[in-house]
């Protein structure tokens, strides 16, 4: 099975998160974990990241499928935000989704809005 990740469930990950790491993991188990550009590019944004963390990053995201922002997803994250109060990167991730036809999972609820979207709230 093929799906999108946003970038909660892979900081869950990368941190341990305690109420989370284990959902996430047994969630994407045996799955096609693609990501949107803007997801890879997030997993940087924390200012001072260590060696360890830019290489874990790294290796995890090498285990993923990145999606670039192509014509099609930025129609369809164009679409979105005339639709929807949705931020740009949630956008673009939403439109990435869509655009490849797999679930996206997410720990944020404000995905499950979009009507159009096959959405999996990871939950605890």
């Amino acid at each position: 099975m093929n799906v999108v990740c946003d970038t909660n469930p892979l900081i869950y990950l990368l941190t341990d998160h305690p109420d989370y790491a284990d959902i996430v993991e047994n969630t994407l188990n045996g799955k096609q974990v693609w990501v949107s550009v803007i997801t890879e590019l997030e997993l940087f944004g924390k200012k001072g990241l260590s060696k360890a963390e830019i290489k874990a990053i790294n290796e995890l995201i090498g285990d993923c499928m990145v999606v670039d922002i192509n014509d099609e997803v930025k129609e369809l994250t164009k679409s979105l935000m005339q639709k929807h109060t949705i931020r740009l990167p949630d956008a673009v991730v939403t439109a990435t989704s869509l655009y490849l036809g797999f679930p996206l999972i997410s720990a944020d609820h404000s995905f499950s809005k979009i009507s159009e979207l096959d959405f999996i709230l990871l939950d605890e």
